[in-house]
């Protein structure tokens, strides 16, 4: 494929936006190659301003459940937009998106919109430590959470794309707050409770991490962080930005009977649009204002425009929720193929599928965390990430990120995705 277009646009952008891009793991820095700029999204495929044709396995990161341009969502989108881009002011659609929310999980009385996932993450914490009166936290090490300062700790996803632990600019004074935890390890947890002498708020954790690479929490791991939660005062929050709706209609609560005090939301409930949200019970969002003392605040938060377009989402997702057995069938049928792709010339490669989301290493042994992850042949991904999308397989840049199906995908568009893998992992190990 030629990118002359993409690499031109690529190097006008550089000259007004840091590093050309707007968020770090667009800039392929992880991967060979230039950026592709995207002209247009159509159903399960890209096309960029070189007039190349993708099979998108990105999916904006997450939130195009439906994939792109879907009929219905859009509809809804142009009636909202010709009513006003926004009000600053409430509005029947988001009770309306907020009431589908609660009646879907047990563990939501309210919920709170915001404008992103790192936003929604940033109020939930306050919240738990106004609760608790507390200010400890918990995170654990490859789980991305959002740029907030007590948060950019030992992060995954791009951060790890770009070998960094964490970030200049944060202060100490705010991360000396944030402890660390082995992912799937419950003694490094137990240690943390310990060290604290009854100081931790909340403990926050990806249930399907999605930003080490596809990393699910093995279910005793989960009942066990819940115990110690509850034997020491401490919120369980879900951050569920990335899982929610996509590895079940109810995320990992879907597939987990461990049951948070706290859930953190985002992408799929705004069908592509910029939203995220939190919920808790009623008890527990008492606490925030206007109701109780604890502060937050977003002149955009409940726009209008997202909130038509996440009901329209939901709302097809709740009237065919088999379609979730279809998300699973056609990962598991991708990864497969790129595990037989890659055995057939010799190369190890681990994969895992939750719902719609999906994810691979290459790698000889089973990832449960973050280190293990790093450990991957990322300079194999590299080169194979290069090769699919000279194929018109566009994945994500980073061999920290999970992949997503949509519902506009076909078996064929699986079946060409895997055409391209044994292609690709025949031209490297030629």
């Amino acid at each position: 494929m030629a990118y002359d277009k993409s690499i031109a646009a690529f190097d006008e952008a550089y000259k007004v936006i840091p590093g050309g891009v707007d968020s770090p793991v667009r800039a392929f820095s992880g991967v060979e190659g230039t950026p592709p700029f995207i002209d247009r999204g159509e159903g399960a495929y890209l096309y960029d301003i070189d007039g190349n044709k993708y099979i998108d396995f990105v999916q904006s990161w997450g939130p195009l459940i439906h994939g792109h341009c879907d009929a219905d969502i859009e509809a809804s989108v142009i009636d909202a937009v010709k009513r006003g881009l926004s009000f600053g002011a409430p509005t029947t659609v988001e009770t309306e998106l907020a009431s589908e929310i609660v009646e879907m999980f047990d563990t939501i009385d309210k919920v709170r919109f915001v404008s992103s996932g790192t936003e929604a993450v940033m109020s939930a914490i306050r919240l738990a430590r106004g609760v608790t009166g507390r200010d400890n936290i918990l995170k654990f090490t490859g789980c991305y959470h959002g740029h907030s300062d007590s948060l950019l700790v030992q992060a995954g996803s791009g951060l790890a794309t770009f070998g960094s632990p964490s970030s200049p600019g944060v202060p100490a004074d705010l991360t000396k707050h944030t402890l660390l935890a082995t992912y799937n390890d419950i003694a490094s947890v137990e240690k943390c409770f310990d060290d604290a002498k009854g100081d931790i708020a909340c403990v926050i954790i990806e249930p399907i991490a999605g930003n080490m690479g596809l990393v699910p929490a093995d279910e005793a791991f989960l009942k066990g962080i819940r115990a110690l939660c509850d034997a020491h005062g401490a919120l369980l929050i879900f951050d569920e930005v990335m899982s929610g709706f996509r590895a079940s209609l109810t995320g990992a609560q879907g597939i987990s009977s461990v049951k948070p005090d706290m859930v953190t939301l985002g992408k799929v409930i705004g069908a592509g649009m910029p939203v995220g949200a939190f919920g808790a019970n009623a008890e527990i969002m008492a606490h925030l204002s206007p109701e109780g003392p604890v502060y937050q605040a977003g002149t955009l938060s409940g726009n209008p425009v997202a909130m038509a377009a996440g009901l329209t989402s939901l709302r097809k997702l709740k009237a065919n929720p088999s379609v979730y057995v279809d998300f699973a069938a056609k990962a598991n049928k991708l990864v497969d193929g790129f595990q037989k792709a890659a055995a057939a010339v010799n190369v190890p490669m681990i994969t895992d599928v939750r719902g719609s989301m999906f994810g691979f290493y290459f790698s000889d042994t089973p990832i449960k965390n973050f280190e293990e992850a790093q450990g991957n042949d990322t300079k194999m991904f590299a080169k194979f990430h290069k090769g699919m999308l000279d194929r018109g397989v566009y994945l994500a840049c980073s061999s920290f990120e999970a992949g997503f199906i949509c519902t506009s995908m076909t078996d064929e568009m699986i079946t060409t995705a895997i055409k391209a893998a044994y292609e690709t992992m025949s031209e490297i190990k030629g």
